[in-house]
């Protein structure tokens, strides 16, 4: 028995050491890649010494003699901090994922292919002016020199992700910036989703209830419009869907996700110091690192400093001594989507005004890891591309002898939107920001600017030149074979909305409606917020002058007016109204619901069990009204839409008929509903999280998802690379914290401010800003999540010019000379 005894304390002592030595190994290799960020470093294209000064957050001050050796320094900090990021970025839009994550990725291979948008910014580079060409040209090489400084030194292939993929980095290239900011037009838009959804509600249900359901911005109506089934005769609802589930490495997001954000200014007049105030924090997916990276540049014009995306040499969201600038998504309607009749007697044509017309077509071939290639037909009408019925759920709108094409401005071979963020990026004040701003064309935005005088916003991107006699006014798919469907080039830019110095002295945008104009000079029917705006217009116009601080409060405002607004109507008839119950009956836990909610303020703190009591209420009321209505289709609803249970608890034009369950031999009505779906709350809340209510934390279930793409679903692994925080705000707070909506974690917080910036033009190095993780992407990086707690917690760090304070307690500095 001894002798078994030690020989199992001996194996079981093995174990534990070879466990040690593998660790230890990885680690070793894991830690090659890790950036060291002082020291001077020889290397092939710098015209001179470039300085990179790593102030105590790893934000890079990059000085140079030239604009040129400036970009050359920003392309080798992304390259150090970022590579596996920025290469993911360029093979996502290469539509070449499956190389390495084999059969997984094949159907989001097959969209960018057919999209083609890498090809589309390979053309694109030659449209840039002369100085954004030279740019790019040295910001690719200092990726490249960062490259081939990873395989002179052994420097752990870049990034330790890259140890699991054997596949070789090739050469980064100026189109590959320009191919990053399409991608980001592609994730940043909405309109195939929406107009697939309103197709397949409208038909469901009759006018009136899809007016309900997808309801239209409070404002002057909109005329008319026909139903689907008039517009494409054969098409069948309630169609099946064979489309794949949406997977993070999809860049195009579902349509809840599409962007959105939060952009103020206030002019000298409005504000305490006497100087401008911007505010900024743009919203997209959380990820692990966060898609933004902070950055200064000090380049001939001046220097800058802010927001900047990993594979583009430009700061998109930021400030330079003498101008500040913001971007929030507008919503334009920049996309259509176009049936298109085939011939029946000969499938490689299809119907156009004129006759039929011969797709243009060409092979494709995908590369799948541990699997044969997948060779695609890629065909375009003179509309634009065709997109399979996989793709979108476009099968359930598209009837029998028909695809679907798609019309849209990120879709140009002369995509000048390299070019104008590059000379907004130098721009000294707003005019000329706004001239620059002119040769946008994709993602559509709206710019917020400050200078030290003024302030303006400004919608940028294209906008399609549609016919007046269009059939569905961009809202619905039509038909391709009709010439009042089809674009007529792009309007000028000038009819894109402006505002300059305003009377109020304050302007902003959380994603609202912006204008009110008719068709087609309308920019878009559907808007990507009707709530946030009522807080910040309170907010803003509760102070008659505001501060840094003001501001900063107002971007980490919690109180919810959906919830302000909804729980007197759902809950009107239900307050009080009890009999008495015993202690753990369901009546007695709706009671004790009702009474934490009554005297609510509306605040979705993460301490709070009010706000996770109401979240779960309305999104159960908002499932019992429209599941016996649209069938299969409530699945596409995974957000409450705050102005449809509106419509429905005020009755307006009938919309209480939602209440009544089709199903039932008995007519229910609205506070039945409401009654019915609080018990469904409680439930699913007790199941979850506990019966004691009092307890709950909103911050337990509204978890904020910092998870890496790639390995954030590894056992094991990710304990080490994903970010999970507790976080106040909701889906309709100033502090946007997007909800997950689907599955058994529903109120994960996913969607976000990624970045967050305040900028004073009194005082400029008193600005501040913030992203979401931390500047490296490398896990065993103290860098890789060390601004995540400021940013949970509402702190920023300084955002300065000053060299001098950049210097201050600085991680490190990085001379790189000419070799």
């Amino acid at each position: 028995m001894a002798i078994l005894f030690r020989w199992l304390f001996r194996l079981v002592t093995a174990g534990f050491v070879l466990a040690g030595l593998a660790m230890a190994l990885v680690y070793y290799f894991g830690s090659r890649s890790l950036p060291d960020y002082s020291g001077e470093v020889s290397l092939e294209g710098p015209n001179a010494p470039i300085e990179i000064v790593r102030d105590n957050a790893n934000v890079p001050h990059i000085f140079a003699q030239t604009d040129a050796d400036v970009f050359f320094g920003l392309g080798y900090a992304h390259a150090q901090d970022r590579l596996w990021q920025m290469t993911m970025l360029r093979r996502t839009v290469q539509g070449r994922l499956s190389e390495l994550f084999g059969d997984r990725t094949i159907q989001i291979d097959a969209l960018l292919r057919r999209l083609d948008l890498y090809n589309l910014a390979v053309q694109s580079v030659e449209a840039q002016d002369a100085p954004t060409r030279v740019a790019l040209q040295a910001y690719a090489d200092g990726v490249n020199a960062r490259l081939r400084q990873v395989n002179e030194d052994a420097l752990g292939r870049g990034a330790p992700e890259l140890f699991l993929f054997s596949n070789r980095i090739a050469p980064w290239q100026p189109a590959d910036s320009v191919a990053v900011i399409k991608l980001m037009a592609l994730q940043l838009n909405g309109q195939i989703e929406a107009e697939v959804l309103r197709a397949r509600a409208s038909l469901t249900l009759e006018a009136d209830r899809v007016k309900d359901i997808l309801p239209d911005m409070p404002g002057t109506g909109v005329a008319a419009l026909p139903e689907y089934a008039q517009l494409i005769p054969g098409a069948v609802p309630n169609i099946r869907t064979a489309s794949l589930p949406h997977d993070p490495l999809n860049p195009a997001k579902p349509r809840a996700f599409a962007g959105a954000s939060n952009g103020w200014a206030a002019a000298p007049a409005r504000s305490a110091s006497g100087g401008t105030l911007l505010a900024n924090d743009p919203h997209l997916g959380f990820t692990a690192p966060s898609i933004w990276y902070l950055a200064r540049l000090e380049l001939a014009s001046g220097g800058v400093i802010g927001g900047t995306i990993p594979g583009v040499p430009v700061v998109m969201t930021g400030r330079s001594e003498t101008l500040g600038w913001g971007i929030t998504s507008s919503y334009m309607d920049d996309l259509d989507l176009h049936i298109e009749k085939l011939n029946p007697d000969n499938s490689s044509e299809y119907e156009t005004p004129t006759g039929f017309a011969e797709f243009r077509s060409r092979p494709s071939i995908i590369q799948v890891k541990d699997a044969d290639p997948v060779t695609l037909t890629l065909r375009w009408t003179e509309n634009g591309p065709v997109l399979p019925g996989t793709q979108f759920d476009l099968n359930t709108i598209t009837p029998p002898g028909h695809v679907v094409s798609v019309a849209w401005t990120a879709l140009t071979p002369n995509d000048t939107t390299m070019s104008a963020a590059m000379a907004l990026m130098k721009a000294q004040d707003i005019d000329t920001a706004l001239e620059a701003s002119e040769d946008y064309i994709a993602p559509s935005q709206n710019l917020t600017l400050a200078d030290g005088d003024r302030i303006a916003m400004r919608t940028i991107g294209a906008m399609p030149r549609r016919d007046v006699r269009h059939q569905s006014k961009g809202r619905l798919p039509s038909p391709g074979w009709r010439s009042e469907n089809r674009w007529k080039g792009r309007l000028d830019s000038a009819i894109n909305p402006v505002f300059v110095a305003p009377d109020g002295g304050i302007l902003g945008n959380t994603n609202n409606k912006t204008v009110e104009r008719p068709f087609p000079n309308h920019v878009s029917y559907d808007w990507g917020d009707s709530q946030r705006i009522q807080r910040w217009q309170s907010l803003m116009q509760s102070r008659e002058v505001h501060t840094r601080e003001s501001f900063i409060e107002a971007q980490l405002d919690t109180v919810s007016i959906t919830a302000r607004s909804l729980l007197p109507l759902i809950g009107a008839d239900l307050w009080f109204t009890g009999e008495a119950a015993p202690d753990g009956t369901p009546e007695r836990q709706r009671e004790r619901a009702l009474t934490l909610l009554a005297n609510w303020n509306g605040e979705m703190n993460e301490h709070l069990p009010e706000p996770l009591i109401y979240a779960a209420w309305v999104r159960a009321l908002q499932e019992r009204l429209i599941r016996d209505d649209l069938g299969p289709l409530a699945d596409e609803f995974t957000h409450i839409e705050p102005l449809f249970i509106e419509r429905v608890y005020r009755d307006i034009d009938g919309a209480s008929a939602w209440c009544d369950i089709r199903q039932s031999a008995a007519t229910e009505d609205c506070t039945q509903i409401a009654r019915l779906a609080l018990d469904d709350a409680i439930i699913w809340i007790e199941e979850t999280y506990g019966t004691t209510l009092e307890s709950l934390r909103w911050g337990d279930a509204h978890q904020a998802t910092h998870d890496h793409p790639v390995l954030g679903e590894v056992p094991v692994l990710n304990w080490f690379v994903n970010i999970r925080q507790s976080t106040s705000g909701s889906d309709n707070t100033l502090l946007r914290g997007r909800t997950l909506g689907t599955g058994p974690n529903p109120f994960l917080n996913v969607h976000g401010a990624g970045y967050r910036g305040v900028y004073d033009f009194a005082d400029p190095d008193s600005s501040v800003f913030v992203i979401s993780t931390g500047q490296s992407g490398h896990p065993l990086s103290r860098h890789y999540d060390d601004l995540g707690e400021l940013w949970r917690r509402g702190e920023y760090i300084p955002m300065t010019l000053d060299p001098d304070l950049a210097r201050a307690a600085a991680v490190g500095v990085t001379t790189l000379v000419p070799r």
